[in-house]
């Protein structure tokens, strides 16, 4: 059993850092489409992960990683680009309060393909816990 909490930190500010990012999206693609904004939006993210590295002196010679490291970067690239262009699209076109909730399914999904490809093993708790936020999901997305 992992005894480390030290993640729960970084998880949380996850979360809070995803929320503002439905907000400030919802008022920056009111006047400019939500593809070119989710290009500019990558570019600046871009810019920023490249200081962060630098400073941080985490740089190292990305040839150097192995062919798996790649086509798992790449895939998961590839993936949060899909759902960047699809989220951005969904909040231009629907509310936020509607929206983040449905892209939060994502945490139902990522415990399912965990079990599918990683081969982890929930336990009923936490199951239960799985059940309540896809109901949540259904009841935030789906209200009158």
């Amino acid at each position: 059993m992992q005894t480390d909490t030290s993640w729960l930190y970084w998880a949380i500010l996850s979360a809070v850092f995803a929320a503002l990012t439905a907000i400030f999206a919802k008022i920056g693609i009111q006047d400019v489409d939500s593809d070119l904004a989710t290009l500019i939006r990558t570019a600046i993210i871009i810019v920023i992960l490249a200081c962060f590295v630098w400073y941080a002196e985490k740089w190292s010679n990305p040839l150097e990683l192995s062919p798996k490291t790649w086509l798992f970067l790449t895939l998961s690239a590839l993936a949060t680009g899909a759902s960047w262009l699809c989220y951005f699209r969904a909040l231009q076109l629907g509310d936020a309060s509607k929206v983040a909730p449905i892209d939060k399914f994502s945490l139902v999904l990522v415990a399912m393909f965990a079990v599918i490809f990683l081969g982890e093993r929930p336990s009923i708790r936490d199951w239960a816990g799985i059940s309540l936020v896809a109901s949540g999901v259904l009841l935030l997305a789906f209200k009158r």
